[in-house]
C-alpha cells in the first residue's frame, strides 16, 4: 500500500494561504468582539473557573515579558512569517506541513497585526488578549496566562512541527529511513549480482559437458563407435585384396 503523492508547490501554498487567513480572520474578528463587549481587566466567567474572559492589552511577550522592546517582537513575527511564506513557495509539498504551517502563519499574522496598527502606534502596538484558564496553568505563584485565537494556534502548532520532526517527515513528504531498513537494502541488492557471476551449470548442478561445446556423443555421452564397438576406420584400408 502507497502514501498518497506529494502535493505540487502551488496547491501547497494555496492551503498555507487559505488556513492563514481563515485564522487571521478569526483572531481579529474575536479580538473585535472582546473590544466592543467585555469590561477593561475585569472576569467575566463564561463556565465558571473553566472559561473566563478577561480584557487585556499586552506590550511584552508572554506573561508580559519585555514591555520595554516591543519593537523586539514586531521584528520576530515578521521575520517567522517571512520565512513561513519562503517556505511555502519553495519547499513544502507535504500536506501535513503544508496545514501546520498555515495554521502557524495565521497566528504570527494575527498578533503582527496588533504590534503594527494598534495603540500606542507602528511595531509598538499592544497585542489584544481575553482568553482565561486558570485550570490549564501548571505553575504555582505565576497569574495564569491571559491569551487570544493567535496564540493558541501558534502554540499548538509549534507542539505540532516538533512532532513532525520529531517523526521524520520532511517538508516533501518524504521519511527518514530507519536503520535496520537501510542496512538490509545493500544486502538484498548484492545477491542478484554474485548469481551472475557464477558459472552456468546444468539441472543436476553440475558443470556443462563436452556436449554442450558442440562434439557430438551417443546416447551414453561416449565418442561414436562401430557395431562391434571399435573405433571407425577407413573402408579402402580395411579392405584387402584377394589371391
Amino acid at each position: 500500500m502507497t502514501g498518497r503523492a506529494p502535493l505540487h508547490k502551488a496547491a501547497a501554498g494555496a492551503i498555507i494561504a487559505t488556513l492563514a487567513v481563515l485564522v487571521l480572520a478569526a483572531d481579529q474578528f474575536t479580538k473585535h468582539l472582546a473590544l466592543q463587549n467585555l469590561p477593561y481587566q475585569e472576569p467575566v466567567p463564561v463556565i465558571g473557573d473553566f472559561l473566563i474572559f478577561y480584557l487585556t492589552s499586552n506590550p511584552g511577550a508572554a506573561f508580559s515579558l519585555g514591555e520595554e522592546v516591543t519593537w523586539v517582537f514586531t521584528i520576530a513575527l515578521a521575520a517567522v512569517a517571512v520565512v513561513i511564506v519562503w517556505l511555502a513557495a519553495s519547499r513544502v509539498t507535504s500536506r501535513l506541513w503544508a496545514v501546520a504551517l498555515g495554521l502557524l502563519l495565521g497566528g504570527v499574522l494575527g498578533n503582527l497585526t496588533d504590534r503594527v496598527l494598534r495603540e500606542p502606534g507602528f511595531a509598538v502596538g499592544h497585542v489584544i488578549d481575553f482568553i482565561n484558564t486558570p485550570w490549564l496553568w501548571f505553575f504555582p505563584g505565576m497569574s495564569p496566562a491571559i491569551y487570544n485565537i493567535a496564540d493558541i494556534f501558534i502554540v499548538s502548532m509549534m507542539i505540532g512541527i516538533a512532532i513532525l520532526v520529531l517523526v521524520g517527515l520532511h517538508l516533501d513528504g518524504s521519511r527518514d529511513v530507519r536503520g535496520g531498513a537501510a542496512a538490509a537494502g545493500p544486502a538484498a541488492t548484492d545477491e542478484p549480482a554474485a548469481a551472475e557471476d557464477e558459472e552456468p551449470t546444468d539441472a543436476a548442478g553440475d558443470e556443462p559437458t563436452a556436449a554442450e561445446d558442440g562434439e557430438p556423443t551417443d546416447a551414453a555421452g561416449d565418442e561414436p563407435t562401430d557395431a562391434a564397438g571399435d573405433e571407425p576406420t577407413d573402408a579402402a584400408a580395411s579392405d584387402t585384396p584377394k589371391a
